[in-house]
């Protein structure tokens, strides 16, 4: 394959041509047609995808020697080859761009030179020469584009979910569980369409914003396990022609066996090559997680907003300057941060999405597409939400004073009359408080509606935070209009 060796390239050759390689490259002729043919984004494969694909010719590798399809001498090279790149090595090699040739050959074909050359190496032998490995006939044996790029898609997501993402959502979960347990005693006023409501505790705040983002985690975990069957052995089409019967099993069993994965062989390899619908459904959970993560961070900006003229009821960490003209500002920065990161996450659920409609009879050759952005978006998600956690959310301090007076202020305190009064006469409390700017319990005492004492009780906010009835008494749950009838008989009504 190759020709000849100058002191800066060599010229290798396939059944195109010739062209020149780098002599230090250990890529070899594709690989150098597709930095021809794709100059497009300077854009690389994700980490996660190549490491995904090394782990598959390992496998692959080691399963043919088992099988006597392959010397056990160039298995053992292409195995430490694979476990060299796994270790971290010639990350420089996989040089390809995103935007490629379609089905991820050319890809798929550089990660074959890279390991060729390599263990050409450990043989004895020269970088480019491809006498004793060779790309296509043993780093390749009983596997096709088709069958590969998939399957390492599949393994890549699973190990950065389980890896990145899931560990950085717990985490998030638990430092939002933990300002819950501190919270759970400021009380603080409710706000439903962004108007005052009944009061809140901020801890109960702080849990449902945990509870949705456990919720969303399960999701995306229940989304992943379909991307546990692996179509490898399909080969071109999913029919595995040129693959050993065995051979599927065999891979399986030892990816499974090196990443800790619970992988099976897909029970339709054609079907598995055809779809890449498990990717969607995927892509469409992360897509439902930054939506919660975008509320979420609204959320807190918003109870953060002042110090002076916004709602100020808890108080972030300060971790920059805000400003470049006004001096002493501060800003929710990494909250900013996030909501960013989940804008991109939408789009590239929007951009997988068309990819995986894309396909035909039996490929999809947008996978790259699908890949790049699937993978992008757990890894930049995984990294948003672990900063956030550690610098944003740990740090939360609330204003108890400043809590406590708007739930002490909020015309929502009305709602816990009606029992006593009727909604309509309640209305007209809340009304007249809001037009005079006095409290509820002031128009409340002024109209004579209610003693002191029952008001008190009455009007207490932290009893409106529980289930029960206040105006019935402690403990209540349920109450008829007969009894706040006999109640309020002979008070004067508004």
């Amino acid at each position: 394959m190759a020709v000849r060796t100058q002191a800066r390239t060599r010229t290798e050759k396939d059944w195109l041509g010739t062209r020149s390689v780098p002599a230090s490259a250990y890529y070899g002729i594709e690989t150098a047609r597709a930095l021809e043919n794709f100059p497009i984004s300077g854009l690389r494969s994700p980490a996660a995808l190549v490491e995904a694909c090394v782990r598959i010719k390992k496998a692959a590798a080691q399963a043919n020697a088992r099988l006597g399809l392959l010397g056990r001498r160039k298995a053992s090279a292409i195995a430490a080859a694979c476990d060299e790149i796994l270790a971290g090595g010639l990350r420089g090699e996989f040089v390809v761009d995103v935007f490629q040739m379609g089905a991820g050959t050319s890809f798929h074909m550089n990660v074959n030179e890279v390991v060729a050359n390599r263990a050409e190496e450990r043989l004895g032998g020269r970088r480019g020469a491809y006498r004793l490995i060779r790309p296509h006939d043993d780093v390749n044996m009983s596997q096709s584009t088709n069958d590969v790029y998939p399957t390492a898609m599949r393994l890549a997501s699973l190990l950065l979910l389980r890896d990145r993402l899931r560990p950085a959502l717990v985490g998030l979960e638990r430092s939002l569980g933990r300002k819950a347990r501190e919270f759970d005693r400021v009380l603080k006023s409710g706000r439903t369409h962004l108007q005052d409501a009944v009061p809140i505790r901020l801890g109960q705040e702080f849990a449902a914003y945990r509870g949705a983002l456990a919720r969303s985690r399960e999701a995306v975990d229940l989304a992943a396990r379909p991307l546990r069957e692996l179509g490898i052995g399909g080969s071109a089409v999913g029919t595995g022609l040129n693959t050993h019967p065995a051979f599927a099993a065999l891979v399986v069993r030892r990816l499974a066996a090196e990443t800790g994965l619970r992988l099976v062989v897909a029970g339709d390899r054609v079907e598995a090559m055809q779809s890449l619908g498990p990717f969607a459904g995927l892509s469409a959970s992360l897509r439902n997680l930054a939506l919660e993560l975008n509320r979420i961070a609204n959320d807190l900006r918003l109870l953060a907003s002042g110090p002076r003229t916004g709602l100020a009821e808890i108080r972030l960490p300060a971790v920059a300057p805000g400003s470049s003209i006004m001096p002493g500002k501060t800003n929710p920065s990494l909250l900013e941060m996030l909501n960013q990161v989940c804008y991109q996450a939408m789009g590239c659920d929007l951009a997988v999405a068309a990819a995986v409609q894309a396909g035909e009879l039996e490929l999809n050759v947008m996978m790259p597409v699908v890949a790049y952005n699937l993978l992008w978006m757990m890894d930049i998600m995984a990294n948003a939400v672990r900063v956030v956690a550690a610098r944003a959310i740990d740090g939360i301090e609330a204003d108890r004073q400043r809590c406590r007076a708007y739930a002490e202020a909020s015309p929502g305190l009305a709602t816990a009359l009606s029992p006593l009064i009727g909604y309509a006469a309640a209305a007209e409390v809340a009304r007249e408080a809001i037009r005079t700017g006095t409290s509820i319990a002031d128009v409340v005492l002024g109209r004579g509606l209610l003693a002191p004492a029952e008001l008190r009780r009455v009007l207490d906010p932290s009893a409106m935070t529980r289930p029960g009835i206040p105006a019935l008494g402690p403990g209540s749950r349920a109450g008829s209009r007969r009894t706040s009838s006999r109640r309020t008989r002979g008070r004067r009504r508004p």
